[in-house]
């Protein structure tokens, strides 16, 4: 699209005038002299510099600025996230390619929603949009997608993946967005057969108490749904109060505290929203779908019959592959990582008498979600400081992710090399693009929902991904 340096002076935004394209690019004179004042060679400057100095500025760590210069300085990475934002709804696009009722300029509207002419900033808690004019602010009464972004962009954390790669999972996961695509997904399927027909994948974006309610959902309903099919019944029928109260007897062994059929099915209706409004492209790692009128497995109705080209082929094996070693590979290297932090306490002369409890903390932590403040007297430790040096679940996190990125890595690369994708040794650029990638591939299916529950703080839930691999380790 265009070079790095302007990308921090020229915006993408919607242009319904485009007839061919629909946006267009416009440049953005006041980012352009903040840029070239304040950074200084911002042409030959590194871009993780720039960024990094925009970032601190913007929200508000260079004490010396004033509102509108902070806002200048937002003004340049709303330009820069701008291209990110487009490339995720092309990318949207080219999903659904064939038999799709919309494009990507129908996408556009709800996250390329800037028009780069109004200065703005965060308030003191961060959360809240401000519009500067003539140093005097007020409550933006529109709400600026490119600024969530940078809102919820966490630059402190060692191991964040890059705002190009945070701009694109943000995007895709867009509220607005996600509802109008959820649209375009199981719409001709009744609750019942979503739920019916739930994948792993979905299952684990739901708490554990909705994943007890579709197991005996399952447990009753499909059973029931089986026997109605050699039949040759058809339609999903909504469950019957025999059903629901099977159900509820069957969750009781569970501690599943829901006392009545009509908010058990207010239960499983909600659920049924979740698995509608599930990550459409999520959807796609399959080629079928269940089909609620002939209770079978019927290719997918938005894919075009003839589509599957070599190229397509390959791309759906790539994506098995990754779905396949994530997990194998996760697990392997909380093993590794869990095992090497053991033997560092072991070697340290200040804290080897607590690499025996090491364990014993995790267990507290992941199996009951105990605070750092509420294990340090069950582990004989006399302060809260030395519990997190010892303990510390943020670095073991943190660690873990590195070493599985690193992993994911060499697999994609031993398996690109094989096909021929790439050649060996890999090219600078290709290695960058293909780590960047990964690492937004795994912060979405795992450590994102895990570094959440780690901030969560009192009533948290390890439910995610990460937890549960944790705690089969240390088990």
């Amino acid at each position: 699209m265009i070079n790095t340096p302007s990308r921090y002076w020229r915006i993408w935004r919607v242009s319904p005038a485009e007839d061919r394209l629909g946006y267009k690019q416009i440049p953005v004179p006041i980012a352009l002299e903040f840029a070239k004042n304040q950074v200084s060679n911002v042409e030959n400057q590194d871009n993780s510099h720039t960024q990094n100095l925009l970032l601190s500025y913007f929200h508000a760590k260079k004490t010396h600025l004033n509102a509108i210069e902070r806002a200048q300085a937002g003004l340049c990475l709303r330009c820069y996230v701008s291209e990110p934002i487009l490339r995720e709804c092309k990318k949207i696009d080219s999903l659904f390619s064939g038999g799709k009722q919309f494009t990507y300029r129908d996408l556009l509207p709800f996250v390329l929603n800037d028009d780069g002419q109004k200065l703005i900033i965060l308030d003191r808690d961060g959360k809240t949009q401000l519009m500067v004019d003539d140093s005097q602010t007020k409550v933006s009464r529109y709400k600026f997608f490119s600024v969530t972004v940078l809102q919820t962009f966490n630059t402190d954390l060692q191991s964040r993946m890059s705002l190009d790669n945070w701009a694109y999972l943000q995007t895709k996961q867009n509220p607005e967005l996600k509802n109008f695509l959820s649209e375009f997904g199981f719409q001709h399927l009744s609750d019942w057969a979503l739920i019916n027909r739930v994948r792993v994948k979905q299952l684990e974006r739901l708490s554990s108490q909705e994943r007890y309610i579709v197991e005996a959902f399952h447990a009753v309903y499909r059973r029931d749904r089986q026997m109605q099919h050699n039949k040759g019944a058809k339609k999903c029928p909504d469950p019957t109060n025999a059903q629901l109260q099977e159900m509820l007897a069957y969750l009781q062994q569970y501690q599943v505290s829901i006392d009545t059929p009509v908010q058990l099915l207010k239960e499983l209706k909600n659920i049924a929203v979740q698995i509608r409004r599930y990550d459409i492209w999520s959807s796609r790692e399959s080629l079928d779908i269940y089909d609620a009128e002939s209770g079978t497995y019927q290719p997918r109705r938005d894919l075009p019959a003839d589509s599957f080209d070599e190229v397509d082929v390959e791309q759906q094996e790539f994506l098995q592959f990754l779905q396949k070693n994530l997990y194998a590979v996760l697990s392997d290297v909380i093993q590794q990582q869990v095992e090497a932090n053991i033997k560092k306490l072991q070697k340290s002369s200040k804290y080897a008498p607590f690499a025996d409890k090491y364990m014993q903390g995790l267990r507290l932590y992941y199996n009951q979600a105990m605070s750092l403040k509420e294990i340090m007297p069950h582990l004989g430790m006399t302060s809260w400081d030395q519990t997190r040096r010892i303990l510390n679940p943020g670095d073991l996190l943190a660690s873990v992710r590195t070493q599985t990125v690193a992993q994911m890595l060499e697999s994609i690369l031993k398996k690109a090399g094989e096909k021929g994708l790439t050649e060996i040794p890999p090219s600078v650029n290709y290695l960058k693009t293909l780590t960047e990638q990964i690492e937004s591939y795994v912060d979405v299916q795992v450590f994102q929902a895990a570094a959440e529950e780690i901030r969560a703080g009192k009533n948290r839930t390890m439910d995610s991904i990460y937890a549960q691999k944790l705690r089969a380790c240390i088990s």
